[in-house]
């Protein structure tokens, strides 16, 4: 279960009128997606819209949840503004009625979930992509705890359980084939919450 203060931390970031990460497509997601022939996509913990709105710009059949009301308010105004539609939900994955192989694609952008859940939200989102279905994947490394303390501009937990490793992510997604998995330093500019240097995971795995 999500605690309060987990929640409240959300909504309070995005209830304000500017967007916190803002509205353009993250880099590395906008790359790779473009790469791929249109389907269906899950966006977890997907905030304030702005990659759903992407994803739904090229043709996609866009789906999204994020345990904040006020990320959702703000995703469906972004998705409106942009004269596309995306099907958002509100609530934490396992109450959320997806299907097993329901999607061709789930992006995994900055979704920091609690350390103490991280590994299980993963395996059980492997379970709703089929087979030959990618997993694009921009997160914090533990690395990143380094930038952090000396620039908290840059965004991110500042506790090493709720980062990544390249590790992880080969324990959470084992049968895939691994297209890109790196560590790599990038300069961040998303919004009021993502700006300077940091240190990030990628992954663009293919479903066996």
């Amino acid at each position: 279960m999500t605690d309060n203060k987990w929640l409240d931390r959300w909504n309070e970031r995005y209830s304000n009128d500017e967007f916190a990460y803002g509205t353009q497509p993250n880099n590395y997601l906008k790359d790779q997606l473009q790469k791929l022939e249109t389907g269906s996509i899950l966006f977890p913990a997907e905030g304030e819209g702005r990659n759903a709105v992407f994803a739904a710009q090229l043709g996609w059949e866009v789906y999204a949840f994020d345990i904040s009301a006020e990320g959702k308010n703000k995703a469906l105004h972004l998705a409106e503004i942009n004269n596309v539609r995306i099907n958002y939900q509100v609530g934490e994955l396992q109450t959320l009625n997806f299907q097993k192989e329901q999607f061709d694609a789930i992006a995994l952008i900055y979704a920091h979930f609690p350390a103490n859940l991280k590994s299980s939200i993963h395996k059980l989102l492997d379970t709703y992509l089929r087979k030959e279905g990618y997993i694009i994947f921009e997160a914090f490394s533990k690395k990143h705890l380094d930038f952090v303390l000396k620039d908290e501009k840059v965004g991110g937990p500042k506790d090493i359980e709720s980062l990544f490793s390249i590790e992880e992510i080969k324990a959470d997604f084992p049968d895939y084939d691994i297209i890109e998995l790196s560590e790599t330093k990038i300069e961040l500019n998303e919004g009021l919450f993502h700006n300077g240097t940091g240190s990030v995971i990628r992954f663009l795995g293919k479903k066996k």
